[in-house]
Formats: structure tokens, sequence, C-alpha cells
């Protein structure tokens, strides 16, 4: 694409270049993030003050901000400039008080003479029964009602920032918003009612009622839609490049993933078989494979992987798997190991632990193909990692890992197919902001044999008789965990927290019941101690979050979340998954302090009404909003200035549906409604996205 289109420049320009903008202002607005005229054009309000003028203040229902003409009556000054100075003032209906402070006497008497008549606007409040005015926002001649706009918009401000200065900043860049060719689709504007996005700008900067406010309100609609319509054309940029790139045409024999099945206690869901077809067609097309599987814990991603990963060694070619964690890529391993030990695959761990000679045995076997697949962590970047003939990278948990790291996982082979797996539901309109590029396999079913998990809510006052059933469970025979409370976004807090709990169950059920993990111990210590509730040497595992993801122990049947209100629903929802996975029924005992907040409350019933994690992602949308959803700052969530995905999520899939359709039509954007597109591509600043976002 060519540079930014001309007609943008003045969008582009420096804060300095409006009129009343000096050095102090621009610092300001810095602060804000706004550095550009074109930002302030998407820093919209966020309230809206009604000046209309009343007869009387009391009219209103007080506090309010009141505009009102008023006969100026006995000016009293304060005993000394530190006293306030008092004006007494008469409307239709009541006499009131103009208060000020650090007067200055002479401008006063000017501004306010005694006899005449003014019309004030500005906040009026009730001290012991007295109307009072503090400083007023506006004062005007009779007949200047007109200088006092009706309707002010509020905007977000930082200290020293006038909404006056914002105003006056705003209202000099709307004069230079260009008539724009429109890059909608027509008939979904029609449909919507929207109107053009100059006219939508002003519509929004200038709120006349509180509904106008809405992000649900036109002109809101059609702005969100904008920014919506500019990311998701980025990602279908991305997945045309993606696409135009040759992969190999991966055909399996279908050998070893007959014999794995064959092997298996029960048969795949009809969910799993219909994403094991999507990604071996990916596999054997020509162009290379960029497809996201989304499942619920417990759902099946893992068999669906391995067979994944068995059509890459049946044409020959090796696999890697990538995990966020040592922990979650050595449960990885000892999976892929199990299920795949009467296949004769090859499979290699890599993880920065591992020692000098047998890391150099290691990339050995990887670079001349001998290691079939291969599962790490992040070291599985290094430089000096070399394939022999990478044919499908695998990435689980993405929303823990950068769009970089996934971008060098993908260029480690020439034309890699890439899956992505999360065991994160994720809501539908978070799906398309991070993966609209992807293709999109969902594993709706859980494979038989999973038990129900029976949720219960426990007042922390009743922790006695927790710890009595708990001995009474161990003593059976059942293993457990116990998730120690998210204090505060701290491992030292959290650690503290968990080493206490253990020291004090290891009293109450016998030290050689009780086993610890955090995510601060040393490698080796974390491993034995997994290593022994897995053998079932400790019956309890005392655990921080570090087990919310992959850890499988089949006879784990009881949960104990300790401090469950401190938790977001879709973290309780990964810790409750950690149970459930063998044959005896399972438990999730939800811990919390009684004086219950209603968010905190709506929580914990939602745990305890339902296991579906799509409903679940839904609702901690709902309650959290898109920022704190899945750790925004690990996953590269991109942040809209106006979308608000919690009201406007819907715009999402008819953004990605149109972006598709126009790329379809046009994918060099060269015709009519194409370039309109590319200056609302450069409008959005997705010039600088385009690159980065061929990885996802």
């Amino acid at each position: 694409m060519s540079g930014r289109p001309e007609e943008l420049f003045p969008l582009f320009s420096g804060l300095e270049t409006l009129r009343g903008i000096g050095p102090r202002t621009v610092a300001m607005l810095d602060f804000m993030g706004i550095t550009r005229c074109r930002d302030l054009l998407f820093t919209l309000p966020t309230a809206l003050v009604d000046r209309r003028p009343i007869r009387s203040v009391l009219d209103a229902s007080l506090p309010a901000i009141v505009t009102v003409e008023v006969e100026i009556g006995l000016h009293q000054p304060g005993a000394t400039r530190q006293r306030p100075y008092r004006i007494h003032v008469r409307d239709q209906g009541t006499e009131f008080l103009l208060v000020f402070f650090h007067p200055r006497k002479d401008w006063l008497q000017l501004t306010f003479p005694t006899g005449q008549r003014r019309i004030i606007s500005g906040k009026v409040e009730l001290f012991d029964g007295i109307a009072r005015m503090t400083h007023p926002d506006h004062v005007v001649l009779p007949g200047g009602a007109a200088d006092i706009p009706q309707f002010e918009p509020v905007y977000p401000l930082t200290a020293g920032l006038t909404q006056r200065t914002m105003a006056k900043a705003v209202a000099g860049v709307l004069a230079r918003v260009p008539a724009l060719a429109e890059w909608i689709e027509g008939s979904v504007m029609a449909g919507h009612g929207w109107p053009t996005m100059p006219a939508a700008l002003q519509q929004a900067h200038a709120p006349r009622e509180d509904a106008d406010l809405s992000p649900l309100a036109p002109a809101r609609m059609r702005l969100a839609y904008d920014e919506l319509f500019a990311h998701q054309l980025t990602l279908a940029l991305a997945r045309v490049r993606m696409r135009r790139a040759k992969g190999f045409q991966t055909h399996g024999t279908g050998e070893l993933q007959a014999r794995l099945l064959a092997g298996l206690p029960y048969q795949p869901t009809a969910a799993q078989r219909q994403a094991v077809a999507e990604i071996q067609a990916d596999m054997a097309g020509s162009n290379r494979m960029s497809r996201l599987l989304q499942g619920d814990v417990g759902a099946g991603k893992t068999l669906v992987a391995f067979l994944a990963m068995l059509t890459a060694v049946e044409a020959g070619g090796q696999a890697a798997l990538m995990a966020p964690t040592e922990i979650l890529a050595r449960q990885h391993y000892a999976e892929l190991t199990r299920m795949g030990s009467d296949l004769g695959v090859v499979v290699v761990l890599l993880t920065g632990r591992d020692r000098a000679n047998e890391r150099e045995a290691k990339l050995a076997q990887i670079a001349d193909g001998r290691a079939q697949l291969v599962v790490g962590t992040h070291a599985l970047f290094q430089r000096e990692v070399s394939f022999a003939n990478l044919r499908l990278a695998v990435v689980d948990e993405q929303h823990r890992f950068g769009v970089y790291q996934r971008l060098e996982l993908s260029e480690k082979g020439t034309a890699t197919d890439v899956l992505v797996m999360t065991a994160t539901p994720i809501p539908r309109s978070l799906t398309l902001a991070n993966y609209g590029d992807m293709d999109l396999s969902v594993l709706w079913e859980k494979p038989a044999g999973r038990q129900q998990i029976v949720t219960a809510l426990i007042s922390a006052g009743r922790m006695d008789e927790v710890v009595s059933h708990l001995r009474v469970a161990l003593a059976a025979g059942r293993q457990a965990y116990w998730v120690c409370p998210l204090v505060h976004e701290s491992e030292q807090v959290d650690l503290t927290a968990a080493q206490d709990r253990y020291e004090a169950l290891r009293i109450a059920l016998g030290a050689d019941m009780v086993g610890l993990v955090h995510g601060q111990m040393p490698p080796a210590e974390k491993d034995a101690a997994m290593q022994a509730f897995e053998s079932g040497i400790t019956r309890l595992l005392v655990a921080t979050t570090v087990i919310e993801v992959g850890v499988d122990v089949p006879n784990a049947s009881i949960i104990v979340i300790e401090g469950a209100e401190n938790f977001g629903l879709a973290q309780l929802h990964q810790l409750r998954g950690r149970v459930g996975r063998g044959s005896a029924a399972s438990t999730c005992l939800l811990i919390h302090d009684g004086n219950l907040g209603e968010a905190a409350a709506r929580r914990l019933t939602v745990m305890k009404e339902t296991d579906d994690g799509f409903r679940i992602a839904e609702e901690d949308l709902r309650q959290r909003g898109a920022g704190d959803l899945l750790g925004v700052q690990q996953s590269g969530l991109p942040r809209f200035r106006i979308a608000d995905l919690e009201s406007q999520g819907d715009l999402m899939k008819i953004a990605q549906d149109d972006a598709r359709l126009l790329l379809a039509q046009d994918p060099d954007l060269a015709g009519t409604r194409g370039r309109a597109a590319r200056v609302l591509l450069y409008l959005m600043d997705k010039d600088r996205e385009i690159l980065p976002l061929k990885a996802g």
C-alpha cells in the first residue's frame, strides 16, 4: 500500500497545530495517549451536562447543573482573602448565593454589578438548607443565553486539563475532517440506519441526551463498526497473505492414526472427528494452514492435536508442540509418549533445563529428523533449534503467547502449517478479535466417561468441616487439590498463603499426605512434587494457580478453591477442570468470605449452576469486560478506543464477513470501495499493524 492519503494529513498533524493549544496542553494530552489530532476524534464524551435554562433553582433536583437568569443583590466580601466571597442573587422563585474562593474583588464587582441581571450556569448544591453556586461556569448578559451551550459534552481529563480546553481542541479537529468516500457495504449501512463517518463524528461529540452516549446510539455504533471493520480487514489481509503462501501438501497414510484409535478405550466424539477432518483437509491443501482449535476444559484437544501430528509423521515430516509453561510441556510430553508408546514414534522434550550434552543430543535428533514429535516451551524458539522437515507447529494456550512468538515458530519450517489450541473458552467477539484471520474448529462436546463435577459454595467459617471431609476422602484413597487464595496479583503474596495453608494441612492431615507446588519453586522440586502427587505418594496437593492449565491426574476427584470470590470466572472454570478426569464422581468446593459483594456472588452462583465453559466465558465478559478477560496484556488483544465488545460484540462478526467479502471481490483494494477502505486503514493506524499481523 502506498503512503498516507493527503486528505488525512491535517488529522495526523501534531496537536500544537490546533488554535489555542500550547506546549503545556500538548503534554497533558500526551499523558492521556492523545498525540495527534486524529486521536481527539476517537476520544468521545463520557457524560453530558444539560445547560438548558430553567425558571428557578426550585425547579431543579439538587445538586444539579443549573442555568438560570438572576438579579444581582448584596455583595458580602469575606473578612480576609482566605474567607469566601458571597453574592446574593434572586431568580424567579427564590434567593440563593454565589460563592467564590480566593476572590478578585474588583473583577467580581465589575462582573456582578448590584441591581443588574445576568444569566449564570454552574453546579448548585444545598449547604445548611441554603442553595449556593460555587464559581459559576458561565456568566452572560441577558439575551446572551445562546452563548452558553445547551448540551455540553464531558470528556475524560487529566490533572490541569479543563473541559473547555478539551472541547475547543475537539472542535478544531472536527473542522478538519474531510469528506470521505464510504467504505461500509451499502446494505450494512442501510440496514442499521447509520450516518456517514463525518456525520457520526459530529453527532458523537455533540450529544443532546443520555441516549446519545449509549454504545447503541447510531453514531457510536457506526464509529465502533469502523474500528472493528478496520481491525477485521487487517486480519483478512493477513489471512490472504497466509493463504497465498504455498504450504506442504501433507497427506497422511492413516496407519499410525488407525493404530492409535484402535487402542483407545473410548470412541472420539463427533466434534473431535469433525475437527480432525478439517485439520487434515487444511494440511492436504496447497496453502498453509492457520487454524484455531477451541474447546472447553476436558473436550479432548490433545487427542485431536496428536492425530494431526501423526498425519505429519505419516507424511515423512515432523511436528512440534509448544506449551507456555514447563509443567504443561511435561504433561504433553508424558501424554504423547503414553499414547504413542506402541506406535514407534520418537517424541523429544526440549526445555531450558536440559543439560548441555543432553541438549546437544536432542538438537541433533531434531536436525536430522529422528525426533518426529518435539514438545517444548519457548526454548523451541531459540536459534540453534533446526528442524529437518517441520510440517506442523501446534501452539497450546495461545493467549499466553505473543504474536511474534507464534510467527517465529511457524517460520522454523518452510511453509509450516500452524494449529493453535486453547482450553480457555473465549466469547465469540473476542475470538474474532484475536483470531479473525484463522479458521475455527470447536469441540462442543466432552468425551464419554467424563464425570459431572458437583460444585458447592461453602463459607470460610466451615473450614474445619471441609478439612474433616477431606481426611475421610483421602483415607479412602481419593486425591485432592487445594488451591490457595488469590489475595493479590502477586506471586509473593500468593506463595505466602500457599505455604501457610500447606503447613496447616500437614498438621491436620499428616505430613506425608500433603504436597506443595508453586511457581517460584526450583524446577526440580516442582517436578518432584508433581510426580509424587501423580503417583499417589501424596494425596493432597496444595498449589497456587500454577495448576490452572494442563495438569492431568485422573485419580484427583476433589478440588478446594480457597478465597474463590477473588478469582475470575474463567480461572475458576479452568481450576475446576483439574478434576472430573477419572471414573470417580468429582467435587469442587468454592470457599468464600461470607460477606460477598454482588458481582462475586453472581460469579460463584454461575459456577454452581453450569459447567458450560462457553456460557461462563460470555458471563465473564459481561462482568469484567474485554480489558480484564484472559489477561489482555499477555494476549495482545486489541484495545479499541470506541468499540465496546461487551455491548457491541455482535458487530465483530458482521465486520469480519464484510471484510472477507470485500477482499474476495477486490483482493488488491483497487476498486471504489477498496480505495475507500485503504483510507480507513490509514485513518485507524492499521498501516503500522499489517506487517506483524501476518502472524495472526
